[in-house]
């Protein structure tokens, strides 16, 4: 349980992080992709598809599952909380509240990652569908004038 109680912070904070740090990475990297973007080297709007929604899996599962592990940690730390207090056999309602307290920071921390990554998928999402709308108006119109 010591070791349990040691390393949650840094195993729950840890994860959050590096899901951030997917999260900033997958948003420059689109950003760049999409700004660069020249439709005439796509023949199909299938292919276009497939390129412009690369990576954007990853931001949705990030966004649904962010809470869920601060959720994790929350639950774990208050189950330290509780056999703390077995432990101790006494009942000291400032540690349990300031257990409590500590526990719920990791869910604080998972939500803190999931809002701005729904956020960025959701606005990524809004220019998959721009840039689609785009290419099939230059589709239609090439085929007007044939």
């Amino acid at each position: 349980m010591e070791l349990l109680k040691a390393y949650l912070d840094l195993t729950i904070f840890g994860i959050l992080g590096f899901m951030g740090f997917i999260t900033l990475w997958v948003m420059i990297e689109r950003i760049l992709f999409y700004r660069s973007i020249n439709l005439d080297d796509y023949e199909h709007q299938d292919i276009l598809n497939i390129e412009l929604t690369r990576n954007l899996t990853s931001l949705s599962i990030i966004g649904s599952n962010a809470p869920f592990i601060g959720l994790l940690g929350t639950v774990i730390g208050i189950l330290i909380t509780f056999y703390d207090m077995g432990q101790n056999q006494a009942i000291d309602t400032g540690s349990i509240m300031i257990g409590l307290a500590l526990a719920l920071k990791a869910t604080a921390a998972g939500i803190t990652i999931a809002i701005p990554t729904v956020m960025i998928y959701n606005g990524l999402m809004r220019k998959v569908d721009v840039i689609n709308a785009q290419y099939g108006s230059r589709f239609s119109q090439k085929n007007k004038f044939n």
